[in-house]
């Protein structure tokens, strides 16, 4: 099975050789049906607004183009603040990609330590989530996580991000490449995010925007950086960025972009002497931790370094006697930030007037 960056590897066409090349001669042969059902699935949400559920209360949708990390989860929480700060009361919604029957997945926990006042429902059926959220919870705006491909709820505000890293999928929909669906589908975001945007210089970013201006021309552009802001261990406890800075360290990561937590631990300036990758929602089991465990120590490092999403489901504050941190992260605008919000506000005031903001 490969690892996300081998996958990677494959469909952008680095790895090299005649077996890489079969490789993607099968992986192009399933891409064909994939596009068919995914424009046949599409065009009967076009064609029949039946099939689209009005919830009674103004939808925000958090969502991509690609498969794998673009930072849904710092924008879901800058928007679900800044919807608070406006004192609406705002509920979470996403499928539970990942999560075990009964239980909730990387990311509802690391949103619930973000974000304690805002009601986080995971279900795959998101329709009945949303009326629970309307019906017993009295929120006046939903906020949907990994929706853009949800179309079963109508929304006012569907927010498209694009790793600045990976911006087009490779130029295939998958499993050929990481697109979800064809590009065309970007017609239908109201704004769109580039994210990573530092990842990449100004000449390629330009080039980004005006693509996505000819596939999207109505829709407002912003660029946002992933900003680290501390270390954290699983009890609470913080580190400055500067506590590792130039020292050792061992990183690991679950997550569908790895690449990215890795350039931003160089970032940092950490001098990362082994990373490790595991599938994106791994869950982690005593024998995993075991093996860390281990690894940690082989490696020399003084400290250990994941990502909050893979801390919340370790749990703990050390691997051994190593110390063990996430690098917790958070998004600055590069541009677009009041373009966003005023659209944002302008949704806050179409609460119905019988049920005020407080």
């Amino acid at each position: 099975m490969l690892t996300p960056s081998e996958f990677h590897q494959l469909v952008s066409g680095r790895r090299k050789g005649f077996r890489a090349t079969c490789l993607r001669s099968v992986l192009a042969g399933a891409e064909l049906p994939y596009i068919v059902t995914v424009r046949w699935r599409n065009r009967r949400y076009d064609r029949n607004a039946a099939l689209v559920h009005n919830v009674g209360v103004p939808v925000v949708s958090v969502g991509n183009l690609t498969l794998g990390g673009t930072g849904k989860t710092p924008m879901v929480a800058w928007i679900a603040r800044f919807l608070r700060n406006q004192g609406v009361r705002v509920t979470l919604i996403s499928r539970g990609y990942g999560a075990e029957a009964g239980s909730r997945n990387d990311e509802a926990v690391e949103l619930e330590y973000k974000l304690p006042d805002v009601p986080h429902l995971q279900d795959p059926d998101r329709v009945g989530a949303a009326a629970i959220a309307v019906e017993e919870l009295g929120c006046q705006m939903i906020l949907l996580d990994d929706a853009f491909q949800h179309r079963r709820i109508h929304r006012d505000l569907d927010v498209v991000l694009i790793d600045a890293l990976e911006p087009f999928g490779f130029e295939h929909v998958f499993p050929r490449g990481t697109l979800r669906e064809p590009l065309s589908g970007l017609r239908r975001a109201h704004a769109v995010v580039l994210t990573r945007a530092d990842m990449i210089d100004p000449d390629q970013r330009t080039a980004v925007r005006a693509r996505v201006a000819r596939l999207a021309p109505h829709a407002p552009w912003a660029e946002v950086i992933h900003a680290p802001q501390e270390l954290l261990a699983a009890g609470g406890k913080t580190e400055p960025l500067d506590h590792l800075r130039g020292r050792p360290v061992a990183a690991f990561c679950g997550i569908g972009n790895p690449a990215g937590f890795r350039h931003t631990l160089d970032s940092c300036g950490y001098n990362v002497v082994a990373f490790r990758e595991f599938p994106d929602h791994h869950r982690y089991d005593r024998n995993d931790v075991e093996q860390l465990r281990q690894w940690g120590h082989d490696t020399a490092a003084d400290a250990v370094l994941c990502t909050a999403k893979d801390l919340v489901k370790i749990g703990l504050d050390c691997l051994g006697p190593l110390p063990l941190y996430a690098l917790t992260i958070g998004i600055e605008f590069l541009n677009g930030q009041q373009e966003l919000e005023a659209q944002l506000t302008t949704l806050t005031q179409t609460v119905p007037p019988d049920d005020p903001i407080t």
